[in-house]
């Protein structure tokens, strides 16, 4: 018998919604019960190498060197016979995975994670797919990760449709539109949260009495949000930004039990943006779930936010990002 090797390695960008996305309508499927803007990063990336063989007896999984076992290891193992579906024979593979960032600390690591998982995959299973339909594969592992498959200012349509055919990522202009656009991610801890963020979602679906609320408001942000980025609106698109994230982390303080991500040093953080408006540097925050503070500025406002920043004690380092690139295929593989 003729052993056959399938090998490729990918790169994806982390990216950082601008009109959140929090709350699912279908778990098994990953659809979301609103669309969502982001922007994808170029500083936060995950480099994955996947290889099927013939000889593989399981999946092997290691992330950051470390060997990933449970619920992790599922995870990615599940996904991956998702993209063999089609395939007359089912294949075990190895998978090596490095982020350049703390995982599951709110900085999107399953986002670029699972979308060069997606494109490493298919592409040593021999698929070439468009990107819809690696945005639509990449969101069955993870639902943001449908919008890291592309580059630039990226919205995930939410869809109506059972099967989650119509609930894809499609790009509302590309990463060399607004490269003034900067944002500040300040890394406050690199501990895993307690409460992941699909749990979370679903605690906040169940017993949040502001979700409706929530439902009600987002479609007119993901508009207003798409019309900020075409036409480089800042003051627009920072003002969107944080009222949209300090809405949903309301949804997550008036759930049962209460979700707070937060912390002091993610406070200090958000009370220094607050002044510095006020002193006249226009800049704006926002979060996702979990304690990392991510502030929007100009480029030419980027030396003076990040002097501010870095004097405070609780902030233990920063990210500077712009606009960043679609998924890649590369050439050297980390195995």
């Amino acid at each position: 018998m003729v052993m056959m090797l399938m090998k490729a390695t990918a790169i994806a960008n982390s990216n950082i919604a601008l009109v959140k996305y929090w709350g699912k309508r279908n778990s098994d499927l990953m659809l979301p019960h609103n669309s969502s803007v982001s922007m994808t990063l170029d500083n936060l990336n995950t480099m994955t190498t996947v290889e099927f063989s013939e000889n593989f007896s399981e999946y092997e999984l290691k992330i950051n060197g470390k060997t990933a076992k449970g619920e992790e290891l599922k995870r990615v193992a599940t996904h991956l016979d998702l993209l063999q579906d089609s395939s007359p024979q089912k294949r075990f593979a190895k998978i090596m995975s490095e982020s350049n960032f703390p995982k599951k600390a709110g900085l999107a690591s399953s986002a670029s994670g699972f979308a060069a998982l997606t494109l490493a995959g298919t592409k040593a299973l021999g698929q070439n797919l468009t990107l819809k339909e690696l945005s639509i594969l990449s969101r069955r592992g993870s639902g943001s990760a449908s919008r890291s498959i592309l580059g630039g200012f990226v919205e995930w349509i939410k869809g109506s449709l059972l099967d989650g055919s119509d609930s894809h990522a499609i790009q509302i202009e590309e990463e060399g539109h607004w490269p003034e656009l900067s944002m500040i991610v300040t890394i406050i801890s690199t501990e895993e949260k307690k409460v992941s963020s699909r749990a979370g979602m679903s605690q906040t679906v169940k017993t949040s009495p502001f979700y409706d609320a929530w439902l009600d408001t987002i479609e007119s942000d993901v508009e207003k949000m798409k019309q900020a980025i075409t036409k480089k609106n800042f003051t627009l698109l920072g003002k969107i930004a944080e009222n949209n994230a300090l809405k949903m982390h309301a949804t997550m303080h008036t759930t049962i039990p209460p979700i707070l991500y937060w912390e002091s040093g993610s406070l200090s953080i958000m009370k220094e943006v607050l002044k510095l408006r006020e002193e006249g540097t226009e800049c704006y925050f926002t979060m996702d779930a979990g304690p990392q503070v991510k502030i929007l500025c100009q480029q030419k406002d980027l030396e003076t936010i990040k002097s501010r920043v870095t004097e405070l004690d609780l902030v233990k380092d920063i990210i500077i990002c712009h606009p960043g690139g679609e998924a890649r295929l590369i050439e050297d593989h980390l195995f």
